[in-house]
Formats: C-alpha cells, sequence, structure tokens
C-alpha cells in the first residue's frame, strides 16, 4: 500500500501556504521571557548551558540569552552563556535584550567585546497609545530614545533588531514613524510584538503586510520577526499566520513559559513545521529539551501537554487501541504512528502505549499481558484482568495488574 494514499490532507489543498517552499528562522526566548514568568525558577548556568546545547540539537537558529542590564547576576550568567557558545563552536547566533537605553545596551557592548562573539542586541519599547498613557510618554519622546539608543548599539558594532512594544495595539501612523527612524539610525530587524496576546490570526496577517510594505519601501534589507504571546490561548495559531505572512523569524520559549501564561511554544512550533514540510532538522530530542526546561525551572509538564505530555501518545480505549495493533500486527511502524495520531509518536522519539482501562476491549488486555511478558492466550488470565478494568473507574495500574495477575496464579496452585 502507498502511504500517501492513506491521508487525504486538507491541510495542504490550495490556497494553502506552501509550507516547503518557506523559509523561517527561529528565535528561541526561553533564557529570556521565559524566565520572567512569574512561577519559575532562574536555574543555574550549568542546565541554561544544557539548554543551549539541546536548541542547537533541533536546528533552532538563534537564543535571546538573557537582559544583562538587569543586574550584576543578570550579566554574568549572559556573559558566560555567550563565551560558552563562542568556545564550543555552537550553531546559533545569539541576541541579548535591553531596553531603548544606553545604559542596558552598554552591558551588551562590554561582553561582545570579552566574548569575541558577535551579537544583536533586542532593544525594546513600548508603541501603543495605551501604554503612552499609562507612561506619560508622547510619540516624540519615544522617536528620541529610539535614534539615541540604535545610534550608540550601531557604534559599538552591535546589530540591532528594534522591538515595538505592543506593536499589535499601536497605531499604523505611529509605527511607521518609529520604525523609520529606527532604520534611518541602523537597525536591520523590526520585531512586531503581540506583547499582551492581542491579536487574532486575522490581525497578524494584517500587521505583518503592513510591516512588509513598510521594509520594502525603505530601500533597506529590513527583516521581520514575529514575537507573540498567548493570553488569548491563540499563540501558536498567530506564528503560523505570520510565518504564512512571510516573516524572518518567529520568538517562542520551551513549553511556552513566559510573562504571566506565556509565549507561543517552541516545541510545539518545531513539530507543526516540521509536519508542514518547513524545518527538516531531526527534532528527536524534543521531549530532551522540554524536560530539562520543566526541571531547571521547577515546573511540571501536564500529562495532556500536546506532543511532549505522559499520555499524548497513550490510550485504554477499546477501538483506538485495536486499531493500533492491527497496524503493529501489519509490522507498518509509519501505519502504526499514524492510525490515531496526528503527530508521529517516533518522530520525537516516542511510541504508542496500549492501556487497560474501564472503556478498553479484550484486545488492550492481550496486547498488555504480550507486551509485559505474560501468556496473551490464557483465556482466565485475560478475562480477569478484563473483569477487573469493568470494575474500576480509573485506567488500571501496572501494579494493579500484576496484583490481579498474582491472584489468578495463586488459585491455580
Amino acid at each position: 500500500m502507498n502511504h500517501d494514499d492513506l491521508i487525504y490532507d486538507w491541510n495542504r489543498l490550495p490556497p494553502s501556504h506552501d509550507y516547503a517552499a518557506t523559509t523561517v528562522e527561529l528565535n528561541d526566548e526561553t533564557l529570556r521571557d521565559g524566565l520572567q514568568n512569574p512561577s519559575v525558577t532562574d536555574p543555574p548556568i550549568e542546565k541554561k548551558i544544557e539548554l543551549l546545547h539541546l536548541m542547537a540539537d533541533l536546528g533552532i537558529h538563534s537564543a535571546d540569552i538573557g537582559l544583562p542590564g538587569a543586574g550584576p547576576r543578570a550579566y554574568e550568567a549572559c556573559l558566560a552563556l555567550a563565551r560558552e557558545i563562542a568556545d564550543t563552536g555552537l550553531p546559533i547566533d545569539v541576541t541579548l535584550a535591553a531596553r531603548t537605553v544606553r545604559a542596558d545596551i552598554e552591558p551588551v557592548a562590554r561582553i561582545q567585546e570579552e566574548s569575541g562573539l558577535k551579537l544583536e542586541v533586542a532593544t525594546f519599547i513600548g508603541s501603543s497609545p495605551i501604554r503612552q498613557y499609562a507612561e506619560d510618554w508622547d510619540v516624540e519622546r519615544i522617536l528620541d530614545a529610539t535614534r539615541g539608543a540604535i545610534e550608540f548599539a550601531v557604534s559599538e558594532g552591535l546589530d540591532v533588531v528594534y522591538v515595538t512594544e505592543d506593536t499589535t495595539r499601536s497605531r499604523p501612523r505611529t509605527l511607521t514613524r518609529l520604525f523609520s527612524a529606527a532604520v534611518e539610525a541602523g537597525a536591520r530587524r523590526i520585531c512586531l510584538a503581540d506583547t499582551v496576546g492581542h491579536a487574532t490570526p486575522h490581525g497578524v496577517r494584517r500587521l505583518v503586510r503592513f510591516a512588509k510594505d513598510f521594509a520594502a519601501g525603505t530601500g533597506e534589507p529590513v527583516k521581520i520577526d514575529w514575537h507573540g504571546h498567548r493570553d488569548r490561548g491563540l499563540g501558536l495559531a498567530n506564528a503560523l499566520a505570520a510565518i504564512e505572512e512571510g516573516v524572518d523569524r518567529v520568538h517562542a520559549t520551551a513549553l511556552g513559559i513566559g510573562e504571566r501564561i506565556g509565549n507561543v511554544e517552541m516545541d510545539l512550533l518545531l513539530v507543526n513545521l516540521h509536519l508542514l514540510g518547513t524545518h527538516d532538522h531531526p527534532i528527536d530530542r524534543l521531549a530532551d529539551y522540554c524536560r530539562v526546561t520543566a526541571e531547571m525551572c521547577g515546573i511540571d509538564i501536564p500529562y495532556n501537554y500536546p506532543v511532549i505530555g505522559d499520555d499524548a501518545f497513550r490510550t485504554g480505549t477499546g477501538v483506538h487501541a485495536a486499531a493500533i495493533i492491527k497496524a503493529m500486527q501489519k509490522g507498518d511502524r509509519w501505519l502504526e504512528d499514524r492510525v490515531y495520531s496526528g503527530v508521529p509518536a517516533s518522530l520525537v522519539g516516542r511510541s504508542q502505549i496500549i492501556e487497560v482501562s474501564p472503556v478498553s476491549g479484550l484486545s488492550n488486555v492481550r496486547h498488555w499481558l504480550s507486551h509485559h511478558g505474560y501468556d496473551a492466550d490464557d483465556e482466565a488470565l485475560c478475562t480477569a484482568v478484563f473483569r477487573l478494568a469493568k470494575k474500576c473507574n480509573h485506567t488500571l495500574s501496572r501494579g494493579e495488574i500484576e496484583s490481579e495477575i498474582a491472584r489468578v496464579q495463586a488459585e491455580r496452585t
């Protein structure tokens, strides 16, 4: 059987975006925006270095490694990470964050000099009318800060990405003025930031088109970044919309950690881009990337988290399990991975797991027994476990099943 004939893919019908012809860079914000989440722990440098190497293993192009202007501890961590990348030749570009003020940019310039690593500084400043009102700013003040900071950064040999905070709630005429000032001062990237997770995919598309039209009119090689949050649960959808409209780079974090309830989930973005044909680098270490992030930040991965959660490829349902077991019996791993999964388990180094629950059939029981070294043709054993499952209100644990097996075996002696 030709596998291509087994799935009718509505996702790829016109006018779907041609992801296979799309190039987009990924910027990992786990060590900057991710660590701003109020419930996470700022990990030791050794764990941050371990995560950096996992980013490179997954084919992530660049990482924002912190805001060194936040204080001595932050500065030392950023310097250590920059040196690690320089010393090991890790294939990952480095961004450091800074407010659009000279005092924040100076530490970035020092790290570039001390590490010998070419750095990009992401200078951010609020641009929306609501932020201006709260801060008692006017546009002229923001323009002055923008010009002064970027001109200084460029004079220090730093590449500059100009981040307008709350871009998705900012007036077009204000953005045009700010972007123009930034590009004239030497910035060659502008970052569209959905700082409070306000945008919908429709809004993202309109904003990206506006930014691309602006960039095309500058006569400079200006690239566009997308930085999204998920306050409305639209982070991943918005990132895909931004990619479809042609942004050059998307920011995301491991497990979606970040300010408030976080950012676009880098792990899920990688899975989707891989399945859509854009990201062809292996992602079999995705579980390690998420596990290290969870451990170092002191958070739990929800059992129902897509792809990485404990239940992502686990079922106790009779109909589902029967189809997977039949695929296994055909000896077709491709089929096994897809008959009841939208994401192939093997893509991320995992396997399908069949459990026994109140909604299981006998095929679940037989598979479980065989998989764990018991005789699946033992009818008394199968019947006992099956009856136990039907009396329970939960998926049976291995201990519960083996206790029932022991009871049946004891009765035979």
